[in-house]
């Protein structure tokens, strides 16, 4: 690069979101697309929280896990879709540098407040099963409180982390971003610097943050079917593991989808198929959450119907 063209790379001042179709004509149908399953997911979750709230027999922690988790989900897809729905109202797929970064960070946060969210209701589950006499003295409130906000801190501690790679670059190849919001790999292949320790930096990181909570998940669902397999009868063992079904099948969801746009993106470079992998985990995933959870518990289904009698 001529140092002319340095000093116009070091002056990017925003970006542009290709989203998922350049067609106009099919803008409205995204449009339509996004908005619905926003609202859906958005009036979803609060519907679990309201219902756990307003229930006495849901004060557990288990729905109180569930709750945070539905309040991590609002907040992930209001990270992208909002601002996706008014690029296309607005024709412009402009974003700042600065808004890049605020999206970005808000992106990690409650991606990986859900991560570790979903391993802390794993280890929860773990304790149920295996350990059920010391259940409520292990799953007190104050720990449930700790663990929550570990989550917390761990996430936003993984989040500043990554700002921190992307403010190194000084100069970028292109400012137009193959996706809806700004992925983090999708900043790290347009810089134009060295990316090469930074690449192993956010892998790292992201391994560690990934990695580990998977790994924990991975652990208690291993100690709970050997749990599981040692109950006698048919109707025991079918009940024990319908209060960790929902769970598992959201686990496999998110991280099945996470895993393959985050460790994909990087192995086979594939702007179309992360896109899609991304639209699965940041706005399929937190939609289906409060349908995999009220479809497949008896509790929360009683608690919307108790709900729903009170209201009428």
């Amino acid at each position: 690069l001529s140092p002319m063209e340095l000093k116009n790379l070091t002056r990017v001042s925003e970006f542009f979101l290709l989203g998922l179709s350049d067609e106009l004509e099919q803008q409205p149908l995204l449009l339509g697309l996004f908005l619905s399953m926003y609202l859906v997911a958005v009036l979803g979750n609060m519907l679990i929280i309201l219902t756990v709230s307003s229930d006495s027999h849901l004060h557990t922690p288990m729905y109180f896990f569930l709750c945070n988790l539905s309040l991590a989900d609002i907040g992930f897809i209001s990270t992208t879709v909002p601002k996706m729905a008014v690029g296309i109202l607005t024709h412009s797929r402009v974003i700042s540098y600065g808004g890049c970064l605020i999206q970005l960070s808000f992106f990690i946060l409650f991606g990986c407040m859900d991560d570790l969210l979903l391993t802390v209701m794993a280890y929860d589950r773990f304790v149920a099963i295996c350990h059920p006499l010391h259940y409520s003295a292990i799953m007190n409130p104050r720990l449930c409180c700790f663990l929550v906000l570990v989550s917390f801190f761990s996430s936003l501690l993984d989040s500043q982390l990554h700002n921190l790679m992307v403010l190194q670059f000084t100069c970028f190849k292109d400012v137009n971003i193959s996706n809806f919001f700004c992925h983090p790999s999708q900043l790290l292949h347009l810089a134009c610097s060295d990316t090469i320790t930074n690449n192993i930096v956010m892998y790292f990181v992201g391994s560690i943050f990934g990695g580990v909570p998977l790994a924990g998940i991975v652990c208690s669902y291993c100690k709970i079917v050997s749990s599981i397999l040692r109950v006698p009868s048919i109707g025991g063992k079918y009940k024990a593991f319908s209060t960790c079904g929902s769970h598992l099948l959201i686990v496999c969801l998110f991280y099945g989808t996470a895993i393959g746009d985050y460790f994909g993106s990087a192995l086979l470079p594939s702007p179309r198929k992360d896109v899609v992998a991304s639209f699965m985990y940041s706005v399929v995933t937190p939609m289906l959450n409060p349908f995999i959870y009220s479809m497949r518990n008896r509790d929360i289904k009683r608690a919307l119907w108790r709900l729903y009698s009170r209201t009428i």
